[in-house]
């Protein structure tokens, strides 16, 4: 039951996004087109899992031990660059098409600060309690990611469609759907878990 309960409050209640405000640079940026979107949201995915083992790890087993934990910020950040630069190299090679439909985006998930953000809180929550928790709470954060971000490009396709006064076009109406998407994403912060 734990870690059904991490699974809802990563995707739903606490979703990185739509909740917590944090990855909106590439939310925004990449939403444009479900494709890519779904391929970003899969990059972090890949990204916020490894990234939250890894972490979880090198802090309670190596910084904590050697009297470091100060340092977590910085090790997760090199922790996160790693990663991204592997994920660079793969989808270069392996996948060139989505590969530049992320374009700018892909280097931008190294300073995604909601992956960040889930290495950092997967120390202080609660629901965390060791390794597979985290992990998890990665896994499952990324999911919720690419659920916001695959939702807002649905949304977006559809709205390009339409005729819209000048003034809202682009950016503003995508800001309108985003804040919409929040408030439906409030409802679930009302289910106790």
């Amino acid at each position: 039951m734990h870690y059904l309960t991490i699974i809802i409050a990563a995707v739903f209640v606490n979703n990185f996004v739509l909740v917590q405000f944090l990855g909106i640079c590439p939310f925004l940026g990449v939403s444009k087109k479900t494709e890519s979107a779904f391929g970003m949201g899969v990059a972090v995915v890949f990204v916020m899992t490894v990234a939250s083992l890894v972490a979880y790890c090198l802090y309670v087993y190596v910084l904590l031990p050697l009297g470091i934990g100060y340092l977590k910020t910085i090790v997760f950040i090199f922790v996160i660059a790693g990663l991204v630069q592997i994920l660079e190299m793969v989808l270069k090679k392996f996948a060139i098409g989505l590969y530049r439909s992320m374009g700018v985006y892909l280097p931008l998930i190294t300073t995604n600060c909601a992956i960040l953000g889930v290495a950092e809180l997967n120390l202080t929550s609660t629901m965390v309690t060791g390794v597979l928790s985290a992990t998890l709470n990665g896994l499952f954060s990324g999911i919720g990611f690419t659920l916001a971000i695959v939702l807002l490009s649905g949304i977006r396709e559809k709205v390009d469609k339409l005729q819209i006064a000048k003034p809202l076009k682009g950016f503003p109406i995508t800001m309108i759907c985003a804040c919409f998407m929040a408030m439906a994403f409030y409802i679930f912060s009302t289910i106790s878990l």
